[in-house]
């Protein structure tokens, strides 16, 4: 007889599977993100902001050309996050950006 621990519930399908049939994670995160051009971006890349943006809640405006150093990736394909003079927790949309 099969115990509860025998099961685990896989989040990219919704589902309990036995034990047995678990997909490693490294597999489900097999997202790929790519820059305006169509490069692949990868956590710690550099990337050039391709057109002016106004960044939401304060008066500052990022200028084109702007390079922005050390970037992570997130769960969502179309942003990425990182860090910029005095902007704590600013995420940008992959279709604005370049890789250096």
């Amino acid at each position: 007889m099969a115990g509860d621990d025998d099961y685990i519930y896989d989040e990219a399908t919704g589902e309990w599977r036995p034990a047995g049939e678990a997909v490693p994670p490294a597999a489900v995160e097999g997202i790929v993100v790519r820059d305006a051009a169509g490069s692949t971006l990868m956590d710690g890349d550099s990337v050039t902001l391709i057109k002016d943006l106004k960044v939401k809640g304060t008066n500052t405006t990022l200028k084109q050309g702007t390079v922005i150093r050390s970037i992570r990736l997130t769960a969502d394909p179309d942003e990425i996050d990182c860090r910029h003079d005095g902007i704590k927790g600013l995420v940008l949309r992959t279709e604005f950006v370049r890789k250096r």
